[in-house]
């Protein structure tokens, strides 16, 4: 996810670098034109409404009289029309389309920022002239409409059908109308006329901005071939030097011209980037403020001073940091300003970069960062060389293998001194695009040497300005990085609960983005100086563009890319809105239960589809498209996705009517558990034994569901207990609420109940109810509880009796010895009456 949000800003990044560059505007300013509706017929006023339709025109064509001779509002941008002309004029005498590609590529792109910053200027014109003659374009369409009502009606009045006092009055309102229409027509004449002044102005900046592009693509295709005569035989031209310094002035004087132009504007970020500026040079000085006085503290505590790292440099050098940061800042807000501005920036930068550079940057780039300053400011200075086509080759020539000496110096320090390698990916990176460059020179030499100077000269100032550009961006991360680790230090004393519990993931992700977007500015940058941006984004463009219509759906790769961005966008803004909500704006709201997710679930939804609707437009298609889309949507509800259909509905009423919400512990179906999202298809619960259960949102509307948690959080808890026959009741009772009371999380309100149920078999059965307002931990507190009771009722001496049997078994073996022997007793006692009764006998 974070890798594709990374992805997502360097595209829109690479958008922002690479649009100004190529944007083309096309204006046309046409006369006024009536309202969009079409002209009616006129249609004859019927008598009975004459009256009071003549008041409400005659006051119309009154206004309209009024409004004719006031100052017309168009007057004050005739001044704004001729500056814009002035300059196109200015830049259309200068050079000829033959000599536009006789000049440097650096001047050709500064020249074409200048016509795109007058066709911007003109493009705001033509805005605020259409708004200024809309009002008179659309009460001329209504005059001329109601004129021909009325003329109409004439028509019926000469006929002898009405009154003669109505007959007049039709007749002065018909001539109040022209009349109005003679006072309209002057204003409506000057704006006509301006309008056409406005689009010759329009087609020059046209002409200006292709032949411009035409001078650069064919500057572009003559890299590869021979310009000029091999070094060797190279001579003096005999073109007076002093007209090619007379045009260097002008070029200088329209650049300085355009600088002024542009600063006066109010196009781009401009605003944005003072108030930028203007802020953070008060909050660097604070900052640095506060770290010398926690430092001198230190000292005198006699704590050992902080070894100097990137942060406490940049603290240490605040006006510096203020400085590299405001440059950037011109390069990043304002890619459209003046190529002037962009080379001041990149000078004003110079010093800072050298100052804030890290202390661990020097293993990892050694020299280099003095070297890529110095030869970019030799660079710079050849542009007082450009009088002399000769010293100016000789000049380049002398600086490439200046370059090219220097950076195999370093290289050969560099592996001396055994720091190859030694800083991982990044140290790998730097030397291997030292070797890129040293090849680069070498070609740069030898094309010199041969006759392709132009080629010579792209890729050698190609490889300085990419390498003090590249040195650039790393000081100005390096400042960046220190103050957003200082903010984020800071994380656990901020307001918002995002910021505290999430500070060193918030940390790493915003450091990826910029540094991704450096690196990415940084290759649009290089790929621009060697001169193959134009060429890749016109392919790019070319293949993203190309349309594929299917009856009437036009639909282009660009389309379909557009249309999943914009669904990814959607998708990540919803889910931020839905958190934002969630975590710090609705908890800070007094809310009744379950109103704060409700809300927040609606606001993604809605967000989501918002987003769908944007993307679709964005896409390229039309409402009409959309609603043949939403109708065969319609068709396919209708047939085969009624389920889906009531399962939305129903997580729409789960979302109004709120009879649960996220944490509340439901059963339903046999299933139990606690609520853990509740989507607008389905909600999921987790089961007390850690599944999770998906339940279709019809299911808990028609289905009977048990919400344990919906109004409060209390739980009664129902123990049972049995005690021997001949225990005290009154006694038990006072010990059972007794033990209840003291158990944590018992309640005394209501309170702790004793219930006699009846007589056992074997025991006297009572039962405790008690209640817990904490139904999370209501086990945890019943099974405190039951081991209290057990505890006072031994405590008290009061028996627990069980249900028990005596059984006495017997073998079958035993029995039958009993019964005999019980035979035997019984024979013995007849026999001993017998012998008694005969001795008697004898």
């Amino acid at each position: 996810m974070r890798r594709f949000t990374g992805w997502l800003c360097a595209l829109l990044w690479l958008s922002i670098a690479a649009a100004p560059a190529f944007a083309q505007t096309k204006t046309v300013i046409e006369a006024p034109t009536a309202t969009p509706d079409a002209p009616k017929a006129p249609v004859a006023i019927p008598v009975a409404d004459i009256p009071l339709r003549a008041d409400s025109d005659e006051r119309f064509a009154e206004a309209i009289i009024l409004r004719a001779s006031e100052e017309d509002p168009t007057e004050h941008l005739a001044p704004e029309l001729d500056a814009i002309a002035k300059s196109v004029d200015e830049k259309a005498k200068m050079f000829r389309a033959a000599e536009l590609r006789e000049l440097p590529v650096m001047r050709l792109e500064s020249f074409e920022r200048h016509w795109k910053f007058d066709a911007r200027r003109f493009a705001r014109w033509q805005e605020n002239m259409r708004t200024a003659m809309a009002p008179y374009a659309q009460s001329a369409s209504q005059l001329s409409q109601r004129r021909a009502d009325w003329e109409a009606t004439q028509v019926v009045a000469r006929g002898g059908n009405m009154p003669a006092a109505l007959s007049s009055r039709v007749d002065a309102l018909v001539a109040q109308m022209k009349e109005a229409e003679q006072a309209l027509s002057k204003p409506l004449a000057r704006q006509i006329a301006l309008g056409r002044r406005a689009n010759l102005v329009d087609a020059r900046i046209q002409v200006g901005l292709r032949s411009v592009s035409e001078a650069i693509e064919f500057i572009d295709s003559r890299l590869i071939r021979l310009d000029s005569p091999p070094l060797w035989r190279a001579q003096q031209a005999d073109s007076d030097p002093s007209d090619a310094m007379t045009s260097i002035k002008n070029g200088i004087g329209i650049e300085a011209r355009f600088l002024t132009e542009y600063t006066a504007s109010d196009f781009g970020n401009q605003r944005a980037l003072h108030v930028l500026q203007v802020l953070l040079l008060p909050v660097l000085l604070l900052l640095s403020w506060r770290a010398r006085r926690a430092r001198r503290e230190a000292m005198k505590a006699g704590a050992e001073p902080e070894p100097i790292d990137a942060t406490t440099r940049v603290l240490q050098r605040p006006i510096s940091s203020w400085l590299l940061l405001s440059m950037m800042g011109v390069l990043a807000f304002e890619p459209d300003a003046p190529l002037l501005a962009h080379q001041f920036a990149m000078l004003v930068a110079l010093v800072p970069v050298l100052r804030l550079l890290p202390p661990q940057s020097e293993r990892l780039l050694g020299h280099w960062p003095y070297v890529a300053t110095a030869l970019y400011l030799l660079e710079r200075i050849a542009f007082f060389f450009l009088a002399n086509a000769l010293v100016y080759r000789w000049y380049h020539l002398v600086l490439a293998t200046l370059a090219l000496l220097l950076t195999l110096g370093l290289l050969w320090r560099a592996r001396r001194q055994q720091h190859s390698g030694l800083e991982g990916r990044y140290g790998r990176a730097v030397h291997i695009a030292a070797w890129v460059s040293v090849a680069v020179l070498l070609v740069s030499i030898v094309s010199n040497v041969v006759g392709n100077v132009s080629l010579a000269e792209m890729l050698n100032s190609a490889v300085i300005d990419s390498g003090y550009f590249g040195l650039v961006l790393f000081a100005g991360m390096t400042v960046a990085v220190a103050l957003l680790h200082l903010l984020f230090a800071r994380g656990g004393d901020a307001r918002l609960r995002v910021v505290r519990e999430h500070a060193t993931p918030l940390l790493t992700l915003i450091v990826r983005l910029l540094t991704l977007a450096a690196v990415i500015g940084w290759v649009v940058f290089t790929m621009n100086r060697f001169r193959v941006f134009r060429p890749v984004y016109a392919f790019f463009e070319t293949i993203l563009t190309h349309t594929l219509q299917i009856g009437e759906i036009a639909i282009s790769l660009g389309h379909v890319l557009v249309f999943f961005v914009s669904i990814y966008v959607a998708f990540w803004a919803a889910k931020a809105t839905r958190y934002l909500l969630q975590e710090e704006v609705l908890t800070r709201m007094s809310l009744p239960r379950g109103v704060g997710n409700s809300v927040a679930s609606l606001t993604y939804y809605a967000v989501l589809l918002i987003g769908a609707l944007v993307a679709l437009t964005a896409a390229g298609f039309k409402m009409t498209q959309l609603a043949f889309i939403f109708g065969a949507l319609g068709v396919g509800i209708g047939f085969g996705l009624q389920n889906v259909v009531n399962n939305f509905v129903s997580g729409l009423i789960l979302m109004f009517e709120r009879p649960i919400q996220p944490g509340d512990v439901v059963e339903i179906t046999g299933t139990s558990g606690r609520v853990r999202e509740i989507g607008m298809r389905a909600t999921t619960i987790k089961t007390f034994d850690g599944a999770d259960v998906v339940v279709p949102n019809g299911t808990l509307l028609s289905e009977k569901l048990t919400n344990w948690t919906l109004l409060d959080r209390n739980r009664r808890l129902d123990i049972d207990i049995g005690v021997a026959y001949g225990s005290d009741p009154a006694q038990l009772t006072a010990l059972l609420q007794k033990t209840a009371l003291q158990t944590t999380g018992i309640v005394s309100n209501p309170e702790p109940a004793v219930l006699f149920l009846g007589f056992g078999a074997s025991a006297l059965n009572f039962g405790l109810r008690a209640w817990t307002y904490d139904y999370d931990n209501s086990a945890s507190i019943r099974s405190d509880l039951v081991t209290r009771i057990y505890a006072a009722l031994n405590e008290a001496g009061i028996e627990m009796p069980f249900p028990q049997q005596d059984i006495h078994l017997r073998s079958v073996s035993e029995e039958a010895g009993e019964v005999l022997r019980r035979r035997s007793e019984a024979r013995n006692a007849g026999g001993g009456a017998k012998d008694k009764g005969e001795e008697a006998g004898g």
